[in-house]
C-alpha cells in the first residue's frame, strides 16, 4: 500500500473531452492574415478541410498575426472582395497533393499591399497520418523567414501517458493539437514519460506492476529499443534531464520515503541530493543547473523548495496555498500548480503561477478550473499543461508567456496521467 501511495502522490487523473480557445489578452495590434485554399481538385476533402483548420489554429497560437478569415476552394486570386473587405495584410495560400504515396503541402504568403510573395515553399510527409505536421512545419518556416519570435516547438512531438483501464496506461507521441497520436509503449502501467534529448529521439518512462519493482526505462524512437536503467522498491521517476542529456533528476524511494537523486547516464553514478524522512519529489534543474527545485511535504503539505545541485540548505519558494503539487523550470523561472484557498472559488481550483529564483516576482497564469502538470517549452516562451474543466471535461492547454495568450485543444484520448514536450 505504501508503494501505491508514493506512486499516487505524483499521478494526476484527468478526463478527456473537447475544449475551445481562450484568449487571455489580445495585447498589441497584429498584422491581419487570411488563409486561402486554392486546390479544389484535391481528392481528400476531409483532410483538405482539416488542413485549413490546423493552419488557422497554428497562426492563432503563434500570436504573430490576427486571423480574419479563410477562403475555401478559390481559384488562387488573392485580391478578392472578401480579402479587401477583411483588410488583411497577408494571404496565406495553400494547396495539397499526393505524390509517390506521400502527402505534399504547398504554401505561399502574399502581401496584399503590393502582391509581393514573402514566402513560397513545399513540404512533404511520407506517413499520411502525420499530415498535421505539414501545417506545423509550414507555419514555423513562415515565422522563421519573417524573423519573428521563434516557435521551434510547433512541429515537435509531445509525450503523453494515457490511462486505458485500472492499473494500465500507454505512452503515446502526438502533435500539440492532438490531431495526430500514436501509441509507442503499451501493456502494464507506463507513466511519467520524459524526453531524453533535444532531438526528441528517445524518452525515459517508468513501468510499474504488482509483480515487479518500479523500473526506469529509456526508449529509442528510431530503433524501438527499450533499455532498463534502474529499479527501486518504492518508486522511481525521471523528472528532469540536463541540457546535454547526460544527467537525470530522479525521484526514488528505496526505503519507502522518496528523495531526489542525480543520475549520470555515462558513469551510472547515483548521488542523493535530499535526505528527508518524508516525501521529496519532482526535482527540476534550475539556475543553469546549479540548483534543484522540488516538491516536499516538509511543512505538512506539498510545497515548492529549492536546494543546490550538491544538496545542502533548503529554501522555501512559495508562501501561499497549502497544496502546490506540480512544478516545471526554465533558467531561473519556476511555474507551479497551486490549490486556491477553500471558499475562494465555488469549485476546486488549481491555478498556475510563474515565479523567479532571483526575485520576489510572481505572475498568475490561469484564473479558474483545475490546471496541473505544467511544462516549459524548450525556448521558455510557452507552457503546456493539463486543464480539467468543471463539467468533467479536460484539455491540453498552452500559454504563450510573452504574447499573454492562452489556448486549449480537444482531447479525445481518455484519461491523462502526465505530459511532456
Amino acid at each position: 500500500m505504501k508503494k501505491f501511495f508514493l506512486i499516487l502522490v505524483c499521478i494526476l487523473n484527468l478526463n478527456a473531452a473537447d475544449a475551445t480557445m481562450e484568449v487571455v489578452n489580445r495585447g498589441q495590434t497584429l498584422p491581419k492574415i487570411i488563409v486561402q485554399n486554392v486546390n479544389s481538385d484535391f481528392s481528400d476533402n476531409a483532410t483538405n478541410s482539416k488542413m485549413s483548420k490546423i493552419l488557422i489554429g497554428d497562426l492563432k497560437v503563434i500570436a504573430s498575426f490576427e486571423v480574419v478569415g479563410n477562403l475555401d476552394f478559390s481559384n488562387g486570386n488573392h485580391n478578392t472582395d472578401l480579402v479587401k473587405s477583411s483588410k488583411a495584410d497577408f494571404v496565406l495560400q495553400y494547396w495539397m497533393s499526393n505524390q509517390n504515396g506521400g502527402l505534399f503541402l504547398n504554401t505561399k504568403l502574399i502581401s496584399t499591399k503590393n502582391s509581393n510573395i514573402k514566402f513560397d515553399r513545399s513540404f512533404n510527409e511520407t506517413d499520411t497520418a502525420k499530415w498535421p505536421f505539414l501545417a506545423h512545419k509550414a507555419i514555423k518556416s513562415v515565422i522563421k523567414d519573417l524573423n519573428l519570435p521563434s516557435v521551434d516547438w510547433l512541429d515537435k512531438y509531445i509525450l503523453i501517458a494515457q490511462y486505458t483501464s485500472p492499473g494500465k496506461s500507454n505512452i503515446m507521441i502526438a502533435d500539440y493539437t492532438l490531431n495526430y497520436t500514436k501509441n509507442v509503449i503499451t501493456g502494464g502501467l507506463n507513466i511519467f514519460p520524459k524526453w531524453a534529448n533535444n532531438n526528441y529521439s528517445a524518452f525515459y518512462y517508468t513501468t510499474y506492476t504488482q509483480n515487479t519493482m518500479p523500473t526506469l526505462y529509456r526508449f529509442d524512437l528510431n530503433t524501438g529499443k527499450k533499455t532498463r536503467l534502474l529499479s527501486s522498491t518504492g518508486m522511481i521517476v525521471a523528472s528532469d534531464v540536463s541540457k546535454d542529456g547526460n544527467k537525470l533528476l530522479l525521484t526514488m524511494a528505496p526505503e519507502e520515503q522518496s528523495d531526489i537523486y542525480l543520475y549520470d547516464t555515462r558513469t551510472r553514478h547515483l548521488t542523493k541530493i535530499t535526505n528527508y524522512k518524508g516525501i521529496d519529489t519532482n526535482g527540476n534543474f534550475v539556475d543553469n543547473e546549479r540548483g534543484v527545485v522540488f516538491i516536499s511535504d516538509r511543512l505538512g503539505y506539498p510545497n515548492i523548495f529549492r536546494t543546490d545541485i550538491n544538496g545542502g540548505d533548503i529554501e522555501q519558494m512559495v508562501d501561499h496555498s497549502r497544496n502546490n503539487n506540480s512544478v516545471t523550470t526554465f533558467g531561473n523561472y519556476v511555474v507551479y500548480a497551486s490549490r486556491e484557498h477553500s471558499g475562494e472559488y465555488s469549485e476546486k481550483t488549481f491555478n498556475l503561477y510563474l515565479i523567479s529564483t532571483k526575485s520576489s516576482y510572481i505572475r498568475q497564469l490561469t484564473i479558474n478550473g483545475v490546471n496541473t502538470f505544467p511544462r516549459f517549452s524548450r525556448d521558455g516562451g510557452s507552457i503546456i499543461y493539463i486543464k480539467n474543466l468543471s463539467n468533467q471535461r479536460s484539455a491540453v492547454g498552452i500559454i504563450r508567456l510573452n504574447e499573454n495568450k492562452s489556448f486549449q485543444f480537444p482531447l479525445r484520448i481518455g484519461k491523462l496521467q502526465s505530459i511532456d514536450w
